[in-house]
């Protein structure tokens, strides 16, 4: 999944930033509500953290643009003004949910796995299977078989997202997206080196492969 972070203080960014890639989210941050906007318009989110008092567009303006022009993700605003009218004015002007700093990060992930249930109008699941290759959303386990699989962090978010897309193909650029952040190099040959390694760990012991590679299109994971 993806995030947009607007935050202009550094050392918050950072430690936001660095627990949500540790969660498996690839985040996107910025530093002003221009730059946030900007992006907000223009490229896939699945939710959106942003501070109220930025350099520019503040967040209130922040959050009224991104509405004006009917773009739904969910907006968790995280601000250090803790007023009951400040909370107000940030769910009036389109805010979904309002978290004061200094805040518990588990709680802000917590919240962030719900309103991105929210927007998506399902149940979230807590594991995912196809086949006997099953994955514990929970626990961040997976299994093929009675085989327990060891992931790195980001084979396991690759794993996750073409789980949550069983029998779609997905291309390069979708998986670069939603598992990789903003500036990675398209050129790039991560999301084939990963898919090479998933492979391996997913499909080598197995006789029948999960993970399939659509020439000039991209990869799907299904049975066959």
């Amino acid at each position: 999944m993806r995030v947009l972070l607007v935050e202009d203080d550094k050392r918050t960014a950072g430690f936001i930033a660095r627990g949500l890639r540790e969660e498996g989210f690839a985040v996107d941050h910025v530093i002003d509500g221009e730059d946030g906007l900007h992006r907000a318009l223009s490229e896939p989110y699945d939710a959106a953290i942003l501070d109220i008092m930025l350099p520019g567009i503040d967040g209130l303006t922040l959050i009224d643009e991104i509405r004006k022009k009917k773009i739904l993700i969910p907006i968790l605003v995280l601000s250090a003004k803790d007023s009951v009218d400040d909370r107000i004015k940030g769910l009036q002007k389109g805010g979904d949910d309002y978290m004061v700093k200094p805040f518990a990060f588990s709680e802000l992930v917590a919240r962030l796995h719900a309103l991105i249930r929210r927007a998506n109008s399902v149940p979230e699941p807590t594991s995912l299977r196809v086949g006997d290759l099953y994955l514990d959303l929970v626990r961040r386990k997976v299994f093929r078989a009675s085989r327990k699989i060891e992931l790195q962090p980001k084979e396991y978010t690759l794993l996750e997202y073409l789980m949550r897309n069983t029998g779609r193909v997905v291309s390069k650029t979708m998986i670069m997206e939603h598992v990789w952040d903003y500036n990675f190099d398209p050129q790039t040959n991560v999301v084939e080196a990963r898919i090479c390694k998933l492979r391996e760990k997913i499909d080598r012991q197995s006789e029948k492969k999960l993970i399939h590679t659509i020439r000039g299109v991209g990869y799907v994971l299904e049975e066959r």
